[in-house]
């Protein structure tokens, strides 16, 4: 019965995989290949698809469609620069891209929470449920994010990679995943821990784990929000400036609760960004 309950997300894996690898890539690539490396390579190319379509797509409008409306043409960052950061992210890519993959297969193992379908919770604990993963994803980002600053040995030889950008006209959507590939592997293992601590729907989790790029690059545009609960660019890009500031991941509670927040406006008025 057990084994009945796991096929669920091995199918659904499966399924994904096929969606996917069968519209990219031939058959004969892929298809004879180990489950758990199809997923690596699935994850692999949906994540370069949505990094560099959704990257160009808004470097082009925001520095060129709408340049001088979002950022100072002095702050928009080099063509080179932002070359640079592709390239450190497409070498850290390939081992970043184990982690989900991992996520996964202890899902299919049975070692997590998961649950395959939302009906067999309800909605309304499903909501709990989301709700609760979001908040142990809070906590656990921020703490990890700051101890990547406050281990000096991790911050020398991991996390500095991310923070050669440190000025608003050396930062990019691009530079969101120029990491150390141990880096975006630390700072996404709360995602996975989350899994053996709050029970979460595996879709939603897949969902959320994407949702994750498309943040990380999000927050690396430079444009202030304003939006004050939401750990917005303007927020992570006072964190580049300050290396002390806004170490949380969606929203800004931890910082506030703790003491590291720093608004892009300073508490003397005087513009951080």
């Amino acid at each position: 019965m057990a084994d009945a309950y796991l096929q669920q997300f091995v199918d659904e894996s499966t399924m994904f995989n096929h969606v996917v690898l069968g519209n990219l890539l031939p058959t004969s690539l892929w298809g004879p290949l180990p489950h758990v490396v199809q997923t690596w390579l699935r994850i692999y190319v949906a994540g370069i698809l949505l990094y560099f379509i959704s990257g160009f797509l808004w470097c082009f409008y925001i520095y060129y469609l709408k340049h001088n409306v979002y950022i100072p043409k002095d702050a928009i960052p080099t063509n080179k620069a932002m070359l640079l950061q592709i390239g450190v992210g497409m070498k850290a890519w390939p081992v970043y891209c184990a982690l989900p993959t991992f996520s996964e297969y202890l899902v299919e193992s049975g070692w997590t929470r998961c649950y395959a379908r939302v009906s067999e919770v309800g909605w309304p604990l499903y909501l709990l449920h989301v709700f609760l993963y979001l908040t142990v994803l809070e906590v656990g980002v921020y703490w990890m994010h700051r101890k990547m600053h406050e281990i000096k040995p991790l911050y020398k030889y991991v996390h500095a990679v991310h923070h050669i950008y440190n000025k608003q006209h050396t930062i990019s959507p691009f530079a969101g995943l120029a990491i150390h590939p141990l880096d975006g592997i630390l700072e996404a293992t709360p995602h996975v821990i989350t899994l053996f601590i709050v029970p979460t729907h595996f879709t939603t989790h897949l969902g959320l784990m994407l949702f994750e790029s498309i943040w990380a690059m999000n927050i690396h545009d430079c444009i202030h929000g304003n939006l004050r609960a939401v750990m917005g660019a303007g927020y992570h890009t006072v964190h580049h400036i300050t290396y002390r500031h806004n170490y949380g991941h969606y929203t800004i509670l931890m910082d506030w609760m703790l003491g590291t927040l720093l608004d892009p406006v300073d508490g003397e008025g005087k513009k951080v960004m």
